[in-house]
């Protein structure tokens, strides 16, 4: 169907077409905004557990260690031997976390349904041809002949 055959005027069609066009760039930024919310609490779990496992390796090594290694001291072990699996037991800990926050990190993702969707509206956007005008040339002529009379004005009055 036409557009004269539904009897909207240039200016209606310009405008509704304005209007879908805002529409289609809102729920793309919509869609967007989602995706990069969804990898940005990712993120945060991520994040999270990478910093207690700081958390852990700083402040609960020297008062653990300290009463583990007495422990295992007190079963009959030698205290360096002692010390040495303490140590090794929470460096066991925070590589467990480290790895958690690692896989969380890799599941973080670009928004890949907004780029695939931005890219299809700039395909069809590219192919999108103008509408011809009704007089072709004259369009132009017009403008151009104001100023045309305008030096054949000052031509003939010298």
């Amino acid at each position: 169907m036409s557009s004269a055959d539904d009897g909207r005027s240039l200016g209606q069609l310009v405008a509704s077409a304005t209007a879908e066009l805002s529409g289609l760039v809102h729920d793309e930024i919509a869609l967007a905004k989602a995706e990069i919310r969804q990898d940005v609490k990712r993120g945060i779990v991520g994040g999270g557990a990478a910093t207690v496992a700081g958390v852990l390796l700083l402040f609960s090594l020297p008062v653990l260690s300290f009463a583990a290694a007495y422990g295992i001291h007190n079963l009959g072990l030698g205290l360096a031997w002692s010390f040495l699996i303490v140590g090794g037991a929470y460096i066991v800990l925070a590589l467990i976390l480290l790895l958690v926050a690692l896989r969380k990190f890799k599941r973080i993702k670009p928004p890949e349904k907004s780029i695939a969707s931005a890219k299809e509206t700039a395909s069809v956007l590219s192919r999108a041809k103008p509408h011809p005008r009704k007089g072709g040339a004259g369009a132009t002529a017009g403008r151009n002949g104001a100023s045309l009379d305008k030096r054949q004005e000052s031509t003939s009055a010298a």
